[in-house]
C-alpha cells in the first residue's frame, strides 16, 4: 500500500524519526523535489525510507566535502557523484 506524500509530510517523517539535523530544511526541500523528479514516471513511486535517504546522502560545508575527497572544486563533485543542492556554504550530495 502506498501513500503520496507532501513535503511537509517529508520534513515530519525526518523528524519523527530524529534526523532533522542531517539536512537542513533547504536541504530536505531540495532532496524531496530531487526524489520526485527521479521517480515521476514510475508507476510504484518510492518507498520513503529515512535511514537509507541519511545513510545515502549527506550535506556539509563545501570545503569539509572537497577535503574529504581530495577536490579542488564544487565542479569536480559534480564530475564524481550527484549534487542535489548547493548554496554559497554547503552541498547536499550523494555518497560516493
Amino acid at each position: 500500500m502506498y501513500q503520496k506524500i507532501t513535503k511537509s509530510m517529508f520534513h515530519d517523517a525526518f523528524r519523527n524519526y530524529g534526523r532533522l539535523e542531517n539536512f537542513s530544511y533547504e536541504g530536505r526541500e531540495a532532496l524531496f523535489d530531487f526524489l520526485e523528479e527521479c521517480h515521476e514516471d514510475e508507476e510504484v513511486g518510492l518507498e520513503l525510507d529515512i535511514i537509507s535517504l541519511c545513510c545515502d546522502y549527506s550535506q556539509d560545508k563545501i570545503e569539509n566535502v572537497l577535503k574529504n575527497y581530495s577536490l579542488s572544486s564544487l565542479e569536480e563533485l559534480h564530475e564524481n557523484t550527484v549534487v542535489v543542492w548547493s548554496n554559497d556554504e554547503e552541498v547536499l550530495y550523494l555518497n560516493y
